[in-house]
């Protein structure tokens, strides 16, 4: 009878165990869905920022190789991630599209390419902005002034990109508050309710006059590898989650670089271990410092 019971209190405590790490990786894969999420705006906000495009014309009396030596200048500077070049015939079949609209427009001007030499660079992210841009063109004009005719770029676009970003980022914000507070809860009750079957034993320990320190230790060790554990599963989910849409959803691409990956990775298993553990020591707690008749 006894080994019968042992056997089934044994069994009770795996399911309990097995069901307290299901439950909190759900709950993290709620919250790694949430922090994927402000992760993947940012880095869509960085490309989106770093898709802006500036033009630098210069003087009808300064050559190709004059500008080529100013790109290869430029690209050393920090405030660019690309400086390219362009050719009256690059920027021809740029702006016609075509072949035959490019003859027709050469046409018009005798055949002649309208197009002067010219130098189109994209900004870094944190340049990507009015004060940004107003600050490259400052530069230039400093350094390049006697050969610059005219920096140009779409206010506009510059501005569009910002403010979009700025609103949608806050709406994202306060759902996701609110989504990882309930997540934060469900973690604590699933927690609770877990160390509720085990609120006799830490009585009895207390009663044979084990210290509460003593008491902790074992169930909070056991939180950490709970966490450890519920991360893992967690993360595992998410990236199953990234792959299926990166490779069945062909409209919608998922992109993170290594260290934003890294980022989710570490802050879902910060998250899980934290919560874990002191969850665990308030319930804890909770039932050392409540009365034998409390329990029943």
């Amino acid at each position: 009878m006894s080994n019968k019971a042992e056997k089934y209190n044994r069994k009770g405590l795996r399911t309990r165990y097995v069901s307290t790490v299901v439950g909190v990786s759900l709950v993290l894969f709620v919250i790694g869905l949430v922090l994927g999420g402000a992760l993947g705006l940012d880095y869509i906000q960085k490309q989106a920022k770093e898709r802006l495009q500036g033009d630098i014309f210069f003087r009808p009396e300064f050559n190709e190789a004059d500008i080529k030596q100013i790109e290869m200048q430029m690209k050393d500077w920090s405030e660019f991630s690309e400086v390219i070049f362009v050719a009256p015939d690059r920027a021809l079949a740029d702006f016609s599209g075509s072949d035959q609209k490019a003859q027709e427009i050469a046409s018009i001007f005798d055949g002649e390419n309208p197009f002067p030499p010219s130098i189109s660079f994209r900004p870094q992210e944190n340049f990507a902005n009015l004060e940004g841009m107003e600050n490259i063109v400052s530069k230039l004009q400093a350094q390049f002034g006697q050969q610059i005719d005219e920096v140009s770029y779409d206010v506009n676009s510059v501005q569009s990109v910002n403010l979009g970003f700025k609103q949608f980022a806050f709406l994202f914000l306060v759902v996701a508050a609110f989504l990882i507070l309930v997540a934060i809860a469900m973690i604590n009750n699933t927690i609770r309710l877990a160390l509720y079957s085990k609120r006799f034993t830490i009585k009895t320990m207390q009663l044979v006059g084990a210290k509460s320190g003593f008491i902790r230790r074992p169930f909070l060790w056991q939180a950490i590898v709970q966490g450890l554990i519920s991360a893992i599963i967690g993360m595992a989910l998410l990236m199953t989650l990234f792959f299926a849409v990166n490779n069945f959803l062909g409209s919608v691409r998922i992109g993170f670089d290594p260290i934003r990956l890294g980022v989710l990775g570490g802050a879902i298993l910060t998250i899980g271990v934290t919560l874990t553990f002191f969850s665990t020591w308030f319930a804890l707690n909770k039932y050392l410092r409540m009365k034998l008749d409390d329990l029943y």
